[in-house]
């Protein structure tokens, strides 16, 4: 975020402030930096106080807040209640010998094709099906589990936002003085961003040194639960390779978790030397393979889905829709698919071709959010309003919260001629604190409607 000499308001908005009103708003901003600052803790794993942005509280509360909206951008859990307690099995076991019990963990097997895994602060993790087809063993598995414990243990998320809570001191105090002054009570949904913490600043990349410790952390916890060693090199070493024969597909991953061969160097060398005893430990490959089964049969529906994924990131959206089709012709009931399929439709503008594919996700997956969000797009874009608003009030109902509904509602309302609701929704979508291309429409479309100025 920009320093409060720098601060500029939306260009969309300019206009609507008057000459004073803009100047007392910068002078608000640029005085706020008097406000004192406090966030120490102690760091449950070293002991040693360190400056953090979030209570245990606020981790759990975010946490909460934002993980849903993050595993349904990932298409939800694996419809595999075997493999998500298996993982969570696995989950259970390390997470007890951290430092700190108490978090309320949880893991669960996502349909995103791409090679990653992460841990929301309170212990909230997903691990998507792309890896799951990588890991060769229980042990790997339970490495990956181990350094996403690490991150929770170490408060990384935490400290993250209290370093950017010391960069941002000055912003975040001039909301809180306009919260306090009548003459700016009308701005502060411009400034609420600025105490807002999505999923994308939570899931932000890591330092190398939070890489690091979640490393030695996690080979800690995959010890003291019975497990090979080897188990950490062994999964470094599968993304080590993965890297170099396909790239694209660890591109996510490593803007998370950056990866080198000093960390798989490191690894190798503590269970050598640190855990020598351990290392006979048995590596647990045919449990793996046991609860893996049922993903490693539609393995060439992953891969084609993961072409598919790299060709639309690449605008190359006919062959996108290729493989998906391969990708469907191979198992028909995939959830991933039929939304990936659908999405490349809807970006060639094919919205009623796209519509099948939804009317199928939602029956495959009742209760995932994101194919009814997708339909109510499809369905505004093909002048429908009504049967828009009712697919945005099923998605609030599956995944409440998101105020992206409240525009869409909004856009629903307009449609329909319901100029009065529209601005109902249009406004408390500003209020949420949103920005973007769809707060500037609908600050034009308020202003338009002269309900402001």
């Amino acid at each position: 975020m920009s320093r409060p000499a720098s601060f500029h308001l939306p260009r969309s908005l300019e206009g609507s402030l008057s000459r004073r009103d803009f100047l007392w708003l910068m002078g608000v901003a640029g005085s706020a930096v008097l406000l004192p600052l406090s966030g120490c803790a102690i760091d449950p794993v070293t002991g040693q106080k360190t400056l953090v942005g979030m209570s245990e509280e606020q981790e759990k509360s975010l946490d909460k807040r934002q993980s849903p909206n993050q595993f349904s951008s990932d298409l939800g859990a694996v419809q595999d209640a075997g493999l998500n307690r298996y993982v969570q099995e696995v989950g259970t076991t390390l997470w007890s010998k951290s430092q700190r019990p108490q978090m309320p963990y949880s893991a669960r097997v996502l349909n995103a094709n791409y090679v990653n895994a992460y841990t929301f602060p309170g212990g909230s993790m997903g691990v998507t099906r792309g890896i799951m087809l990588e890991m060769n063993n229980e042990d790997e598995l339970a490495a990956l589990l181990g350094h996403e414990i690490g991150h929770v243990n170490a408060r990384h998320s935490a400290e993250r936002a209290g370093r950017e809570l010391l960069a941002n001191v000055a912003l975040t105090a001039a909301g809180v003085a306009i919260a306090s002054s009548e003459n700016g009570r009308q701005y502060l949904p411009l400034l609420q961003p600025l105490s807002q913490i999505g999923a994308s600043a939570l899931l932000a990349k890591y330092s190398r040194d939070n890489e690091r410790e979640a490393d030695s952390l996690g080979l800690d916890y995959l010890v003291a639960g019975g497990y090979n060693p080897d188990g950490m090199a062994g999964l470094m070493n599968m993304l080590r390779s993965e890297s170099r024969q396909k790239p694209g597909l660890l591109e996510t991953m490593f803007a998370s978790h950056p990866m080198s061969e000093e960390r798989y160097q490191t690894a190798r060398l503590t269970a050598e030397q640190k855990y020598a005893g351990q290392r006979g430990r048995p590596t647990r490959r045919e449990r793996y393979l046991d609860n893996t089964a049922g993903l490693r049969r539609i393995q060439p529906t992953v891969e084609s889905c993961q072409k598919g994924e790299a060709l639309m990131a690449k605008k190359q959206l006919p062959q996108a829709e290729d493989q998906f089709g391969l990708a469907l012709r191979h198992t028909h009931d995939d959830y991933a698919a039929n939304v990936l399929m659908a999405k490349a439709l809807m970006a060639q503008k094919k919205n009623r071709e796209a519509d099948p594919y939804l009317a199928a996700a939602k029956s495959i997956y009742p209760g995932e959010a994101q194919a009814v969000h997708l339909s109510g797009l499809a369905k505004l874009a093909l002048r429908q309003p009504e049967a828009a608003l009712a697919e945005f009030v099923a998605y609030d109902k599956l995944l409440p919260g998101n105020p992206s509904t409240l525009f869409f509602v909004g856009a629903a309302n307009e449609n329909m001629g319901n100029k009065r609701e529209a601005a109902n929704y249009y406004s408390r979508y500003l209020q949420s604190g949103a920005q973007g291309s769809e707060a500037q429409f609908a600050v034009t479309r308020l202003r338009d409607w002269k309900v402001i100025k």
